[in-house]
């Protein structure tokens, strides 16, 4: 099993690695790559499942899982060290890749991504899942994906229309990898310099920033897209912390 490298570009510096969220796609990071392309290389990866990858052939879609895919497509492209980012489910996965490649990963940016999912009451969670498990999967998960995507009504339509297309299994197997994931044991093993972006949503105890004690800012009047909502943002916001981490070669 194996992300797929959809979107390459752009040459100079420590690449950046970018992961979509659950039901995203690599074309969420559109605004960013080519920001960063001006002055180095930058690549979106497409999960198992999602967008062109094909579905994982196990039915695996633990956070354990999806970092391995991301291994094994980044291994052929010999990039060295590397910044990676994480939108959401991709965070969690971005978070678990740099505790497995702790001399690889240089830099780790988290935006709203999972919290510790372990955290949330089970009279919240079972019914959710349950609702999903159900004949009303699809109204269930378009009102969530609704109710976080924010104000945008051309963006809101982009996600669901994402959503849609990503089979069920994907979806409901990445909702239980959230709830499962420890993230406790990857944030006190990964050595990379790490930041959070997030909504004011995500700013509680259980959010991976309070549990490592790492950086974050936090962005309002923007849904869970926040790169989609508010693209020249995020870039500035990166393009700063670019600066401290892995600073571009001048032109």
């Amino acid at each position: 099993m194996t992300a797929r490298v959809v979107d390459d570009g752009g040459q100079g510096g420590v690449p950046v690695v970018f992961l979509h969220s659950l039901a995203g796609r690599a074309s969420h990071w559109s605004s960013q790559l080519a920001r960063l392309r001006t002055n180095r290389r930058a690549l979106a990866l497409e999960l198992p499942g999602h967008g062109s990858a094909p579905p994982a052939s196990d039915g695996d879609y633990s956070i354990e899982a999806m970092s391995r895919a991301v291994s094994s497509a980044l291994g052929p492209l010999q990039l060295g060290r590397v910044v990676i980012a994480g939108h959401s489910f991709g965070g969690g996965v971005a978070l678990e890749y740099a505790r497995t490649h702790p001399d690889h990963v240089v830099g780790l940016l988290l935006l709203d991504p999972i919290s510790d999912g372990r955290q949330i009451p089970a009279s919240e969670v079972e019914p959710f899942l349950a609702a999903l498990d159900s004949s009303a999967y699809s109204k269930t998960i378009e009102e969530y994906w609704t109710g976080i995507a924010g104000p945008n009504r051309a963006i809101r339509q982009r996600l669901l229309e994402d959503l849609r297309h990503t089979p069920r299994e994907v979806v409901v197997g990445g909702f239980r990898a959230v709830l499962a994931y420890d993230p406790l044991a990857a944030l006190g093993r990964v050595r990379a310099p790490t930041v959070s972006v997030v909504t004011p949503q995500n700013d509680g105890p259980a959010s991976l920033h309070r549990l490592g004690r790492f950086p974050h800012s936090v962005v309002k009047g923007a849904g869970h897209w926040i790169q989609l909502e508010q693209p020249d943002l995020i870039n500035r916001i990166f393009e700063e912390w670019l600066a401290t981490v892995a600073p571009a070669p001048r032109n």
